[in-house]
């Protein structure tokens, strides 16, 4: 593998305009070599002895500094100047990532002498029926010498914690005099200086936050309580892990850039530069420093030590395995492809030579069945613009994994995605087609009853094997899924995480599915009978489920929107909340219009439908994606452009402003003679689906050049516990 490729693999995405422009020194290489061959060339011509191109065996350093000798050209020292420009560039952000993490270090260290001392207070209260038992027998003076020998483990046992973290961090006393407390500190003044965050999620404590602004509350010393508090801190220090690892791979990476460009300079040239320019590379801070390293290996023995038993668990906890590739996912994937495919055609063929759609009473039973089916068919299509938006998510390096906040090793990559897909399609063709094959042949009709039940059965086995808490078929990847539709459910209970209002996001455009879902339930609730089927149509508490239904997706992103302004107090929420507010109103009057049908209702439903579309094609395009700044270098879009056709932009703005007004199309009622009744809907339900895998890509695109403009790589987890130092910090 070239290394410039290796590079670009190994490069943490937010971090990408911090590493050497290795790509740019190379163009530089390249103009130098060719700027060598054309003057070797002419001087050949010139048949000249004198001009011939020569250059000294090497370049030495003088004062700490590469001599750059006089006959040297333009492209070469070009080239050193922008070197030069790179290693001071690597240097300052390696040096600030580094104090970063010696601060974050003290932090955890504080962290842990609390959680050592809260273990101590546990120990006690749950051996003090014990003590106080055995105090009947014990001398005051053994009691005495009990309480200080636990003092001195404490002591102890803090000490040698803060010799794991504090040292490497700084070596200043007053530092380690700040996080670890005086000598002498027992548990119980360790934690009369702490209190614990109120960081549950829970609705109860989000209320309480929210309502009361309790934030904190003191010890209680229960088993309950410190599990917890342990749950909570060593998240922290894997997260904390985590980020040295890349820190210290992203110092290897950029040495072994400036090793290989150099390398490749004295092959170009023939100077005798890597060794000399080396030295001042080795001697900078990201060459001498081994700060991360002793950090890594000292964290690495922290979480062995205090939060878990076996140390292979450890290891595995803090260095995740990579995915490997699996060749039978693509081959499971064709074969599924290839067998819907074949399915499609088997269908069609049965409708074509059984001429149903000539024959009444098998028309109406296919109107019947077809919500039932196209619910799937709403969901496969949203899967495979999935599919596509992960590949070319992968394709642009938009970390989508840190973004939606994927556990890492455990996200999906399109492949997968795409193979759920295929074989969800291969299940529900198949029962599909059996279904037809059943109830129109009238020699095999006595089945009739049982294959009533086919489209229900499949919805159950789906659901058990969504719910199945076996490890098979991505079970983390399904929990994950289940977890975050819960909680945008429960909107706003639950505090809102990127992949909580993504998640809703996708809901508002599945509102077709949703229906179908609603009339899933009808469907098997009047009985078997072909007039029973008829009813959902005409009865009024469907009618009523199937206009609410529509509504549901529009309410969670409200109630979230108003949940981020509480909390944030931002009031671009407010505005957001406003944009779904105005749809909810929107389906609204055009489900009264729908039922109705009078000029009044036609008349609201036309003014919120248009006034909905505008403020959420406004926020799209200027919130969402970031585009249509003024005064950006690109005309109408922004600074940062990942793509590099600048038209895709203006492709997609044009199209999310026709497909937000697609709708209006059921209010204004245009003739489209060759699309009838449920295709019609079909078809604007798939272009908002499509509209939506457009949305997705442009979203995460903004978001990933939001973090990359603020080197965010990695997520602020918060900690147990706060102390007195922090109020005083937040108060001033």
């Amino acid at each position: 593998m070239k290394f410039g490729k290796k590079l670009k693999d190994e490069m943490v995405p937010e971090w990408s305009e911090a590493y050497m422009d290795y790509g740019g020194l190379k163009h530089l290489l390249k103009d130098i070599n060719h700027y060598n061959t054309h003057r070797k060339v002419d001087i050949e011509n010139q048949g000249s002895e004198t001009g011939k191109i020569q250059h000294k065996n090497s370049i030495k350093l003088s004062n700490g500094k590469l001599f750059i000798p006089a006959e040297m050209g333009q492209n070469e020292k070009s080239f050193f100047e922008k070197l030069d420009n790179e290693l001071e560039k690597v240097d300052r952000f390696n040096k600030d990532k580094v104090e970063d993490a010696k601060g974050e270090a003290a932090e955890l260290a504080k962290q842990m002498e609390a959680l050592i001392a809260l273990r101590k207070k546990v120990k006690e209260r749950g051996t003090k029926g014990d003590k106080a038992a055995s105090s009947k027998v014990t001398s005051p003076g053994r009691a005495s010498s009990e309480a200080e020998e636990d003092q001195l483990d404490f002591k102890e046992e803090v000490d040698k914690f803060g010799e794991k973290i504090i040292k490497p961090a700084s070596s200043s006393s007053e530092n380690r005099d700040s996080s670890l407390g005086e000598h002498g500190r027992t548990p119980s003044d360790v934690l009369e200086c702490v209190k614990i965050q109120n960081t549950s999620d829970s609705p109860k404590s989000s209320v309480e936050r929210l309502l009361l602004g309790n934030t904190e509350k003191e010890c209680s010393f229960s088993q309950e309580e410190l599990k917890e508090v342990e749950e909570k801190l060593k998240k922290a220090f894997v997260e904390f892990y985590h980020k040295l690892r890349r820190l210290n791979q992203y110092s290897f990476m950029n040495l072994s850039a400036f090793s290989v460009i150099l390398e490749k300079y004295e092959k170009i040239t023939s100077r005798k530069v890597m060794r000399s320019y080396m030295k001042i590379v080795d001697n900078s801070y990201i060459g001498s420093s081994d700060e991360v390293t002793g950090l890594l290996n000292k964290v690495e023995a922290t979480i062995v030590k205090h939060f878990n038993s076996g140390r292979g668990d450890d290891i595995r906890l803090v260095r995740p395995e990579r995915k490997r590739e699996k060749h039978s996912i693509w081959f499971l994937s064709g074969f599924y492809c290839g067998f819907s495919v074949a399915l499609i055609m088997a269908i069609v063929l049965i409708i074509k030579t059984r001429k149903l759609l000539d024959k009444e009473e098998a028309t109406v039973y296919l109107d019947s069945i077809y919500p039932l089916y196209s619910f799937y068919g709403y969901i496969i299509l949203h899967m495979l613009i999935g599919a596509a938006n992960i590949y070319l998510w992968r394709c642009y390096r938009i970390n989508y994994s840190f973004i939606l906040g994927f556990k890492p090793g455990t996200e999906l990559d399109h492949k997968e995605v795409f193979l759920l897909a295929s074989g969800l399609a291969v299940l529900v063709l198949t029962a599909c087609l059996v279904q037809l094959h059943i109830r129109m042949d009238s020699r095999i009709q006595e089945h009739e009853t049982f294959v009533e039940l086919v489209p229900l059965g499949l919805l159950i086995g789906l659901v058990l094997i969504c719910l199945c808490p076996f490890n098979i078929i991505y079970r983390s990847s399904r929990f994950f899924l289940i977890r975050s539709l819960f909680r945008s459910m429960c909107a706003p209970l639950y505090k809102v995480n990127m992949i909580d209002f993504f998640l809703s996001d996708q809901l508002t455009s599945q509102t077709q599915a949703i229906r179908s879902f609603v009339y899933y339930i009808c469907y098997y609730s009047w009985g078997k009978s072909s007039a029973g089927r008829k009813m959902c149509h005409v009865s009024d508490v469907y009618i009523v489920f199937y206009y609410i239904s529509a509504a549901i997706p529009y309410w969670i992103r409200f109630f979230q929107c108003i949940r981020r302004l509480m909390e944030e107090k931002e009031m671009k929420h407010g505005f957001n909340g406003f944009t779904y507010f105005s749809m909810l109103l929107s389906v609204v009057f055009q489900s009264t219009f729908r039922l109705k049908k009078k000029m009044t209702w036609k008349v609201w439903a036309l003014v919120s439908s248009g006034v909905a579309a505008l403020a959420n094609i406004t926020w799209d395009i200027r919130m969402d994606w970031g585009l249509l700044q003024m005064k950006s270098r690109n005309f109408l879009l922004r600074d940062k452009l990942l793509l590099h056709h600048k038209t895709v932009y203006y492709i997609a703005m044009i199209l999310e402003v026709l497909l937000r007004f697609v709708w209006l199309q059921v209010v204004l009622s245009f003739d489209m003679r060759p699309l009838r009744g449920k295709v019609i809907t079909s078809t604007f339900a798939s272009l908002e689906i499509l509209r939506r895998g457009i949305w997705n890509f442009f979203r995460l695109e903004n978001e990933h050049l939001n973090n990359v403009g603020e080197y965010r790589a990695f997520k602020s987890l918060p900690l147990p516990f706060i102390t007195d130092e922090d109020k005083v910090g937040k108060n001033e």
